[in-house]
């Protein structure tokens, strides 16, 4: 039966008790952790969001009503503990930060009884996720994910206290706002009063930080929900949270500057990490010709060489084929693989194959200076002797070749350094390793549309220099456009905004909108570039993967309370659910019925 807590009152949690608590009379409140009754003696941790504290009651000591009690607990019961701080009578636990002491109780109420949970309420568990999420309120009590959502909101009060210092003013933008369908898919919502029509749930306050720096807000700062309507994987969700910023008469330097310095303070008095500033910074171009993506892993080596030049009269068709279709021959050096079994070489080749590589050519390098290659058939000795040198090669070494257009060699030999350095064991979990990659293409060609796209979004500033190429050749347009790395994760990134009404219409004219379709998107915006509109930057980070990494998780789901699965529900709500037919009929919609078998 369930006790009233009436009358008493918390005066410590239970991971703050110490051994300067000795003697001190203490009420604690929190969960039973475990409970060993070992006849006369029962032993009982209980927890909170704090840690965990032993209470002892003993026969002949403790009342014996209480005893009876206290014997009776389970797993889970939600108690109140009045008792005495003491040093422990037996061995002190050295894992615990309460292991000197102990509570002896005069009072226990039982203020919550509790059915046996579906899985222990321990740390790490190895309990299947789907289970843990469909009882998140249970999972959410292991204090390895109460540590993980305390970092957040420590990382979040950080956020606040440092831009406030830096002159950022914290402004709430729309979450009901206009739907824009470039980009990724938005979510909608209907209006019941003006039927038909639909408001989009904002992918980012883009739009709105803009028009707060011609409102001349100088500096803003919020940390914002978003939503996008996107297939998931570890480190996305539909909803998530942005740390979203934006300056006013400020270029590159100035935003890359003021981040500097709010990373530095975050992992300092987070982490008690020093992050070295300046941050290194590196071109698109030069990430991509050295790791094959934008968004390197610097923990490790295996960098991309690319050895086109070397391999051009060559005899093996793969290479000058790939060559003479404009494309490039690239390779990586695996230090010490030179006698990985073919059986694995394999693997990794079907591997590639998953970012469009055809294969994988390879020269195995053994200890006693013979070579097995793939391709040795098709090469002079000299040749060969040539790639090995370009290539860094020694005994014990494996050199790994994609051959291709440019993107699909990024792509297979990028997604391919970061699965060998994982397979490998070479990245270094306590090192945190940051990047500015800068000077992005401004714009990116799309297949599927057969048409040029905004790399980041369409309110980019092209850089000067690149602005007479945009009619002539608009892919070779740099945009004045920077994201910050770690550890291989993007974990924010932003741009210098164009200001300058040609400039941004030329864009839209570059994008292939029309001059009507920018202004039914867009017209608010460049309406607002007619009266006076500052030179702007912005940046935003996402909070959650950002916490993912400090927190050293794999997946952002360990870092937000409630989230969704891979298909955007949520297991302990069950939501998207269906809506009644009052509810349909007030907004004017109608479910059709799948009629597809």
């Amino acid at each position: 039966m369930a006790e009233s807590m009436k009358g008493l009152k918390r005066t410590h949690r239970c991971g703050e008790l110490s051994a300067a608590n000795v003697g001190e009379k203490v009420t604690i409140m929190g969960w039973v952790q475990k409970n060993r009754n070992k006849g006369g003696l029962v032993f009982t941790d209980v927890r909170d969001r704090s840690g965990i504290v032993q209470v002892v009651c003993e026969e002949g000591k403790t009342d014996a009503a209480l005893l009876e009690k206290a014997a009776s607990l389970r797993s889970e019961y939600a108690v109140a503990i009045v008792g005495e701080v003491a040093r422990r009578s037996g061995a002190v636990n050295d894992k615990l930060a309460t292991g000197e002491i102990e509570v002896v109780p005069s009072e226990l109420r039982i203020l919550s009884e509790s059915l046996t949970p579906p899985f222990p309420i321990e740390e790490n568990s190895k309990t299947k996720e789907e289970v843990r999420l469909k009882y998140r309120y249970l999972d959410l009590r292991r204090p390895d994910l109460q540590r993980n959502l305390m970092m957040k909101s420590q990382v979040m009060t950080l956020t606040r206290q440092f831009f406030a210092e830096e002159g950022f003013l914290e402004v709430e933008t729309p979450v009901l706002g206009k739907t824009t369908p470039e980009g990724a898919r938005d979510y909608l919502v209907p209006s019941r009063v003006h039927p038909g029509c639909f408001y989009g749930l904002p992918q980012s306050p883009q739009l709105y930080k803009q028009l707060l720096m011609c409102s001349g807000f100088d500096r803003y700062i919020q940390i914002a929900r978003c939503f996008r309507d996107e297939d998931l994987r570890a480190d996305r969700q539909p909803e998530f949270t942005q740390i979203d910023m934006e300056l006013s008469f400020v270029d590159v330097d100035d935003v890359i500057d003021v981040n500097e310095s709010y990373l530095a303070k975050l992992f300092k008095e987070v982490l008690d990490v020093d992050v070295q500033l300046p941050i290194q910074r590196m071109t698109w171009q030069e990430a991509m010709d050295r790791f094959g993506s934008d968004k390197p892993d610097l923990r490790y080596g295996m960098e991309l060489t690319d050895v086109t030049e070397v391999v051009k009269g060559c005899g093996f068709g793969v290479f000058t084929g790939a060559i003479e279709n404009g494309g490039t021959v690239r390779g990586i050096n695996a230090k010490g693989q030179g006698a990985m079994p073919r059986k694995k070489i394999d693997k990794l080749t079907a591997f590639v194959k998953d970012y469009g590589a055809k294969g994988l050519a390879y020269i195995a390098l053994q200890e006693d200076g013979s070579v097995k290659s793939s391709f040795a058939k098709f090469m002079s000795e000299e040749e060969m002797s040539a790639l090995i040198s370009a290539m860094g090669g020694k005994a014990g070494d494996l050199l790994l070749f994609a051959a291709d257009r440019n993107k699909v060699v990024w792509d297979s030999l990028g997604a391919l350094r970061v699965e060998l350095a994982k397979e490998l064991e070479l990245v270094d979990k306590d090192e945190f390793r940051f990047v500015w990659i800068t000077e992005f293409p401004l714009l990116e060609w799309s297949e599927e549309q057969e048409r040029y796209v905004a790399m980041h979004h369409p309110f980019t500033m092209p850089m000067e220099e690149d602005l007479p190429l945009i009619d002539s050749e608009p892919g070779k347009v740099r945009a004045k456009a920077y994201d910050i790395v770690l550890n291989g994760n993007e974990i924010g990134g932003g741009s210098v905004r164009i200001h300058q009404n040609d400039i941004q219409e030329k864009m839209f004219e570059v994008l292939g909108f029309t001059k009507e379709q920018a202004y039914s998107q867009f017209g608010f915006l460049l309406d607002a570039f007619k009266y006076g509109v500052p030179p702007h930057a912005g940046l935003a980070y996402g909070l959650d993967r950002l916490v993912m990494l400090m927190a050293k998780q794999d997946s952002i789901r360990d870092v937000i309370a409630f989230p969704k699965i891979k298909d955007a529900s949520c297991l302990m709500t069950e939501a998207p659910t269906s809506a009644d037919q009052k509810q349909l009929d007030e907004l004017g919609l109608e479910v059709k019925a799948d009629t597809e078998e």
